[in-house]
């Protein structure tokens, strides 16, 4: 079980994004990273958030990524999830007990394509968007009391919503590029 905790938005949020992207940037090799973007609530100004930043690093080859970045990640403090179930990412968090008292950031790494692209398509949509924004912050407060300690299905309840947003909107958030 993993508590979730959602907290009003933090204006600081963008500025504690940029330091941690400018430490990857010198971690993963330049000839390795497309691009690295703040994704997840914490992207969206005004929006309720866990206090987790989301970050996607696409790169141009997930198995050179996984060979060359593991370890110099895991010695910035990254625990790397050798085990996700999903095979078209990496995933790190930074912060897991016992060696820090909580999450506070999420490394998705990616190849560019429709699965990396949504992160982004999702971000600007509810940035351009405030009313599906409320929506989803309605949702988000609703299922954090729901599934207050299981991460997994507080994620998986947000994943139909997502999906029915993004595919409601495909001219504005460009999912299938």
């Amino acid at each position: 079980m993993d508590e979730i905790e959602l907290v009003p938005a933090n204006p600081d949020w963008p500025r504690r994004f940029a330091e941690e992207a400018a430490r990857l940037r010198a971690i993963i090799p330049a000839d390795l990273l497309i691009d690295l973007d703040h994704i997840g609530s914490t992207a969206v100004p005004g929006l309720p958030a866990k206090p987790v930043i989301d970050m996607l690093a696409t790169v141009t080859d997930l198995e050179a990524a996984k060979a060359r970045l593991v370890a110099p990640l895991e010695a910035a403090g990254y625990a790397f999830w050798a085990e996700n179930p999903d095979a078209d990412r990496l995933f790190f968090v930074k912060g897991l007990p016992p060696s820090a008292p909580r999450r506070t950031h999420h490394l998705h790494i990616m190849e560019p394509g429709p699965a990396a692209q949504r992160h982004i398509a999702f971000r600007d949509h509810l940035r351009a968007d405030r009313a599906d924004a409320a929506r989803y912050a309605a949702l988000k407060t609703d299922l954090a009391a729901r599934f207050a300690d299981d991460r997994e299905a507080y994620t998986a309840a947000k994943g139909a919503f997502i999906a029915d947003m993004l595919d409601a909107a495909p001219a504005r958030t460009d999912v299938n590029a």
